[in-house]
């Protein structure tokens, strides 16, 4: 059985914390006129909920490829975009939000040796 409050607080912190990220990336590369943030907001939401889904069947790699899939027409989609650009979208988002949590854990570390 799914525990639907999981899913939810996965559903909540990775539109606060994915969205602004793909949403910067995707003005960089397509620009403000076809990257709205309401636009990167849908495409977290709706990867995240099949996602979720995919992973309570368990379907393995054909899952994480179909996954991929999906998030990258989504991307394609909402950012009116080809498939390539979507790619490099995608590929810019996961390594800026790489970096943040990096620069976030070093900042939590400084200040840990701070106090």
């Amino acid at each position: 059985m799914v525990d639907f409050v999981s899913v939810i607080i996965n559903l909540i912190v990775s539109v606060i914390i994915l969205s602004p990220v793909l949403w910067l990336v995707g003005r960089w590369r397509v620009g403000k006129d076809k990257a709205k943030f309401t636009d990167a907001i849908w495409i977290v939401v709706i990867g995240t909920i099949v996602g979720t889904i995919f992973g309570y069947f368990g379907l393995g790699l054909i899952g994480t490829i179909v996954m991929i899939i999906i998030w990258l027409a989504l991307i394609k989609h909402f950012f009116d975009c080809g498939w390539l650009k979507a790619l490099l979208i995608a590929i810019l988002t996961v390594v800026v939000f790489i970096i943040i949590g990096i620069v976030l854990a070093l900042l939590g570390f400084a200040l840990l040796a701070i106090i």
